[in-house]
C-alpha cells in the first residue's frame, strides 16, 4: 500500500471529530511522499471512492468494462444467503464443480465436505470458484435458479449493464 496507509497517517483514530475531508487528508499524505503513483495493486482496474463525500481518491482503468468475479460471488453469496439454507448444511465438492478456465486452481479437492457458510467464506475471502459453483448447486432450484435470482438481484440494485452466467465469475 501507499506510504500513508502503511504509516497509519490515514485513517489513525482520534479521540476529536476531524472536520478535515477524507479526500483532502487522502491528497494531502500523499503531496509528502515523493513519486507516488498509486497504491501498491496487482488490479489492472482500481476504483478508491471516499463514501462519505462520494469522491473518487485513486483511479486505474476505472470505465474500462471488465468481467469482476468477486462482483460474481458477492452476488452469489447475497442470493444463498437470501435463501435461507442452514448455514451448517455439509457440502461435498464434486466433478460438476470443477471449473476449466483462466484461475481454475482450487485447494479444494474432489470429495471435501464443509458446511455451506464455510464454502461462502472460502468464495468470498480466497475466491475459490469451486465453492462458488457448490453453492450453485445445492441453491433451491439448482444452479438455473441461481444464475436467475442474481441477474433479478443485480436488476433491483440498478445493475443495468450486468448479467450474471454462473456463480463464479
Amino acid at each position: 500500500l501507499c506510504p500513508a496507509f502503511a504509516s497509519g497517517r490515514l485513517a489513525r483514530a482520534s479521540s476529536a471529530p476531524d472536520t478535515t475531508s477524507t479526500s483532502l487528508r487522502f491528497a494531502a499524505a500523499h503531496a509528502r511522499t515523493s513519486a507516488w503513483d498509486g497504491p501498491d495493486l496487482r488490479s489492472s482496474s482500481v476504483l478508491i471512492l471516499d463514501a462519505t463525500h462520494a469522491s473518487v481518491l485513486y483511479s486505474r482503468r476505472a470505465s474500462v468494462a471488465l468481467p469482476i468475479a468477486s462482483i460474481t460471488k458477492l452476488m452469489t453469496a447475497l442470493v444463498v444467503l437470501q435463501a435461507e439454507q442452514s448455514l451448517d448444511e455439509s457440502i461435498e465438492i464434486t466433478r460438476d464443480d470443477i471449473f476449466g478456465g483462466r484461475g481454475a486452481y482450487s485447494r479444494l479437492t474432489l470429495g471435501t465436505r464443509l458446511p455451506r457458510g464455510d464454502l461462502i467464506h472460502l468464495a468470498l475471502m480466497s475466491s475459490e470458484n469451486r465453492a462458488a459453483h457448490a453453492l450453485g448447486r445445492h441453491y433451491p432450484g439448482g444452479m438455473p435458479a441461481l444464475v436467475q435470482a442474481m441477474n433479478a438481484q443485480a436488476a433491483a440494485l440498478g445493475m443495468t449493464h450486468t448479467h450474471f452466467v454462473d456463480p463464479a465469475g
